[in-house]
């Protein structure tokens, strides 16, 4: 456990110029005092930590010291190795580069891990796009993945509401949400971020300036909330219904996880006998209910509003005409 740590500690300070005692011990989750500890440990046994004393010192590796990838643990090496999505790599252009840090990283790995690529591609595969949707790659996503990377800003042309816009953007981060490529940016000079998806792009251009991005900016994060918020805008209506416990365990696949979560956890106790609940459920629409609920078939009574109710009446009505009953 301890050397798992030192060995963390010495690749922090390597990654960075110097860090502060309160810096480690957050990133190894223990104190400061422990830090203090391993430091005089790594010294002891060679490895160059200097500790600068004061308000502001913190430790740092001294002379260009600089590890090996041989202390890798086998699991650690083929983990390693799952971190890159290939599918994503080649849409955004970077399948050659991804290919030659590969390449030098299985170099440096001692004999015994040089499988380590080839076993882990045989037990894991990520395919991102959802079921029975053609990826299609965004002819604009390269050029947009080269500012990204570049911190530069790009003059953008966006179709929005039957039109097209054109916005001076610092792109900030690239995310692959079920096979469509989203754009996370703040639109130059104001201090909003906000979210495009790349297919919408009509024009691209990259200028020679570069921005400085926002130190506190946490990509995943940012993109959690968002998706959060989306999901949440687009509920605008409410239907009562009436779930067995099928349709209970079922309701998530229909109407999606969170909505379906929340609702069942206001819902009252189950009535007596059958073990039916009724539940309160946030939907988009009355329409989008219809298609959402039908799927649960005879599990589910829509109660209100009258309208969808009578929706289901109708169907059911055909359906019995259909069948013969």
């Amino acid at each position: 456990m301890r050397a798992a740590r030192l060995i963390k500690m010495v690749l922090l300070l390597q990654s960075r110029p110097s860090m502060t005692a309160a810096e480690l011990a957050g990133e190894l989750e223990v104190s400061e005092r422990t830090v203090t500890r391993d430091a005089q440990a790594l010294s002891e046994a060679g490895v160059p930590v200097y500790a600068d004393r004061g308000r502001i010192g913190g430790y740092r590796l001294v002379g260009g010291y600089r590890t090996r990838l041989t202390g890798l643990a086998r699991g650690e090496a083929e983990a390693l190795f799952l971190s890159g999505v290939p599918g994503a790599l080649r849409e955004m252009g970077l399948e050659d580069a991804a290919s030659a840090a590969r390449l030098k990283v299985s170099a440096a790995l001692s004999p015994s891990l040089r499988d380590a690529p080839r076993t882990a591609a045989q037990r894991f595969h990520l395919d991102a796009p959802n079921w029975f949707h053609e990826p299609d790659t965004p002819g604009l996503l390269p050029a947009v993945a080269d500012a990204v990377w570049d911190d530069r800003r790009v003059t953008a042309r966006y179709r929005r509401d039957g039109g097209e816009v054109e916005r001076e953007l610092e792109p900030y981060g690239l995310v692959l949400k079920a096979g469509v490529w989203y754009l996370c940016a703040r639109v130059a000079g104001q201090g909003s971020f906000r979210v495009y998806r790349i297919d919408r792009f009509t024009a691209v251009e990259a200028g020679a300036e570069r921005f400085e991005r926002a130190e506190d900016f946490d990509l995943p994060a940012f993109w959690e909330e968002r998706a959060e918020q989306f999901a949440r805008s687009i509920l605008r209506a409410e239907v009562v219904v009436r779930l067995s416990a099928e349709g209970a365990r079922r309701l998530p696949y229909a109407v999606g996880a969170g909505a379906a979560r929340e609702a069942l956890a206001r819902a009252g106790e189950p009535e007596e006998g059958d073990g039916w609940v009724t539940v309160t459920l946030p939907v988009e629409s009355e329409e989008v209910a219809h298609e959402q609920l039908a799927a649960l078939g005879a599990e589910v009574e829509v109660l209100a509003p009258p309208s969808l109710r009578e929706r289901f009446v109708a169907e059911a009505a055909r359906l019995a005409e259909l069948y013969g009953v």
